[in-house]
């Protein structure tokens, strides 16, 4: 789902689409027709925020196209991944073309994306949410979008869910938002009721995974 919002963006493919359907690709005197400028994913900066399974695997494939990974994790992984530089919450949100969430949703996080941070973003840069909707405060998130301080927006997770008919992120520019569908195809919910099994399992045996307040149980 990361990607698929990643690519929207940065190739604008259901537009060009919608282009040829409407006989624009056929009417132009050129082999080649675009309408909107296109990004090349090679060699720029994809930041990450949140380095557990789900964010290093997002890592794999953001290598795969050629980019710089970064990341920033409450606490410092131990084996970290060849290929990802560990930054600072102030470094990932300035350098990252592309920032994507990775994180679970506590009490100190709640609102990690606020206005500050998106003023500390670049003009040119795409946020990414397929995390948890609190995680950004999507007002602030929608007037940065209104004033162009960030390119764009992609969210799969909303504040509240399904939000309102009225919420200002659906006329924002460049912000497109999927009804939480990163999780639900088949095969995925079948990984998701098989973890539940093995947490459960893991608990009863002694030794729990997944733990979001491992610090406070240590």
């Amino acid at each position: 789902m990361v990607f698929a919002h990643v690519l929207h963006h940065t190739q604008h493919v259901a537009s060009h689409a919608q282009n040829v359907r409407n006989g624009d690709w056929a009417s132009c005197p050129d082999f080649c027709f675009w309408n909107e400028p296109l990004t090349e994913l090679s060699d720029r900066t994809f930041g990450i925020i949140g380095l557990g399974q789900i964010g290093r695997e997002v890592a794999d494939i953001a290598r795969a196209f050629g980019m710089r990974v970064i990341a920033y994790n409450h606490r410092p992984p131990l084996d970290l991944p060849n290929g990802i530089e560990m930054v600072g919450l102030d470094e990932i949100f300035a350098e990252s073309d592309i920032l994507s969430l990775h994180c679970p949703l506590t009490d100190a996080n709640h609102h990690l994306v606020n206005a500050e941070r998106l003023e500390q973003m670049k003009p040119s840069a795409l946020l990414i949410n397929t995390a948890r909707g609190p995680l950004v405060d999507t007002v602030a998130l929608a007037k940065a979008l209104y004033d162009s301080e960030i390119a764009g927006a992609g969210l799969d997770v909303m504040e509240t869910e399904p939000p309102p008919a009225d919420h200002p992120l659906y006329t924002a520019p460049n912000c497109h938002i999927t009804p939480h569908i990163g999780w639900a195809t088949q095969a995925a919910r079948r990984r998701l009721i098989g973890t539940a099994v093995e947490n459960v399992k893991a608990f009863l045996e002694g030794h729990p995974q997944n733990v979001v307040n491992a610090d406070q149980l240590a």
